[in-house]
């Protein structure tokens, strides 16, 4: 499928490098309201540069679009594009409330086009292997699970473009920000939430309007309970890894980003001594935890793959709207919770 990007910033040129290597897509072309970015970006893949979008969604050959605005700027561009028949890939999260996703959603229904999402976490062997273990029951009574990113962004990340640390185009901080993808790891693996009561605050940066650091309690619908806490407030050297936990009572595992700090069950399989001779933690910084560049293109191929094969099989991507919209409407109900008091908000 020939594909487009809009934005050609930092994200747009992560999704060049994901389009170029991936296999049944090609970059076809760009478009960003400024003409010289749209023109480097296309020029150094080959691409058709825009600074007109009607233009851009006109193309007859352009197939599929993926959207790389600020957070807060993804419904306009994505609806355009539904609109004009193009399938969606959108960067996390899809929008930042739900009442936006439902209206993405609806537009992609009356299209009859795909409306996916950027969950690129989702695509590596340490979650693969923690998703089948969850899904064939090994924990027993799921009775713990909780998450925890502990990253670091100083004060000229958030200085750095007057949109970051805004309610209007960050959509929030630390939660909504950085750490969406670690709760849509999360509610991947325990299930669906029921309830949250939250407190938030910013205790280190200074001009932003969001959170620097947020702690849930979490009722998942399985009877499960947790944490969530996230923050741009923690530093270390080399980082701290984004870590999910699951506990029950027949089983263990904690995830810290790509490999396992514990990988234990009550009830031993074949394949858990391959999994603790691959992907047990070493001595890895934190993926992204310092550094948001650090991450590599390789799970957002993986994802574009996963979209261009599902549109070719007439399903739903394994990254919909749908999927997407599940850690947004939880950390919707965190803040909706700090907001008042730490009130218990129900999902």
């Amino acid at each position: 499928m020939k594909f487009g990007i809009i934005g050609a910033g930092l994200i747009g040129h992560f999704h060049a490098k994901a389009i170029t290597a991936m296999s049944g897509g090609s970059l076809h072309s760009v478009f960003d309201l400024r003409a010289e970015a749209a023109e480097k970006l296309a020029a150094e893949y080959g691409a058709k540069p825009y600074s007109d979008l009607a233009a851009f969604l006109a193309d007859p050959e352009l197939e599929i679009v993926t959207v790389g605005t600020p957070s807060g700027a993804h419904l306009e561009p994505s609806l355009a594009a539904l609109n004009a028949g193009k399938h969606v890939i959108c960067e996390k999260p899809l929008e930042i409330t739900v009442e936006r996703i439902d209206q993405l959603m609806a537009a992609a229904k009356a299209n009859g086009k795909t409306l996916a999402a950027v969950l690129n976490r989702r695509f590596h062997p340490g979650l693969t292997a923690f998703k089948k273990a969850a899904d064939e029951g090994r924990f027993g009574t799921l009775t713990s699970a909780s998450c925890y990113v502990k990253w670091f962004r100083n004060q000229a990340y958030y200085d750095s473009a007057g949109w970051r640390g805004t309610w209007a185009l960050d959509g929030g901080g630390a939660l909504m920000n950085q750490s969406i993808h670690t709760i849509d790891s999360l509610i991947y693996l325990a299930g669906p939430v029921k309830a949250v009561q939250a407190n938030t605050a910013c205790l280190a940066h200074e001009r932003i309007e969001v959170e620097d650091i947020a702690v849930a309690i979490v009722e998942f619908q399985n009877g499960a309970r947790g944490v969530i806490e996230g923050s741009t407030c923690t530093w270390s050297k080399d980082g701290h890894p984004a870590r999910v936990q699951l506990c029950g009572t027949e089983g263990s595992v904690f995830l810290a980003d790509e490999a396992f700090e514990l990988w234990d069950f009550l009830h031993e399989k074949p394949e858990d001594a391959g999994i603790r001779a691959t992907l047990m933690k070493g001595q890895e910084a934190g993926i992204g935890a310092n550094d948001p560049s650090a991450i590599n293109f390789h799970q957002h191929q993986r994802n574009f793959e996963e979209v261009v094969n599902a549109i070719a099989e007439g399903r739903e991507p394994t990254t919909s709207a749908a999927e997407a919209r599940k850690p947004v409407a939880v950390i919707r109900a965190i803040y909706e919770s700090a907001q008042n008091g730490g009130k218990r908000v129900e999902l």
